[in-house]
């Protein structure tokens, strides 16, 4: 009877024990990062898109050439080719690409990186770095191109 009586009175502990803390918002996980949670799908409500981002550089001969630069110093050509004509990576002077050919575009896929081989060169190269890249890669196929293919 007495064993009746204990195990009832530490399974009712236990139950009330359970429902006593509230971890849902206050937690954080090991590494002592705050949760952040995300809406799962759109948000509802008519919410306006950000323009996306342009280039500081716009048409600047001297951001196209120092883009050119940093082309060949970053050895962009390993994958791209010398002049962005193709090789281990895709052709950078085709007229459509899979990602787009925006500046914003073409930032992002040097920025965050792509599938299957492009890495991510955000964490590497400065903000205006990768704007002259784009510069240079926007050049490709125009008069204003430097140094183009012969």
């Amino acid at each position: 009877m007495h064993f009746l009586f204990g195990t009832g009175i530490f399974f009712t502990l236990v139950i009330m024990g359970t429902g006593c803390s509230d971890t849902s918002v206050t937690s954080k996980p090991a590494g002592g990062v705050p949760v952040m949670r995300t809406a799962v799908g759109p948000i509802p409500g008519n919410t306006p898109t950000p323009p996306p981002p342009q280039n500081p550089f716009g048409l600047s001969s001297s951001a196209r050439t120092d883009g050119r630069k940093l082309f060949g110093s970053y050895n962009c050509g390993g994958c791209h080719g010398d002049h962005g004509g193709g090789g281990m990576g895709p052709s950078l002077r085709d007229e459509s690409w899979i990602y787009g050919n925006s500046d914003s575009n073409i930032f992002g896929s040097i920025a965050e990186g792509r599938a299957h081989g492009m890495p991510a060169w955000g964490v590497k190269l400065p903000e205006e770095q990768i704007w002259k890249l784009v510069a240079y890669i926007h050049s490709f196929r125009t008069p204003d191109e430097p140094e183009p293919p012969e």
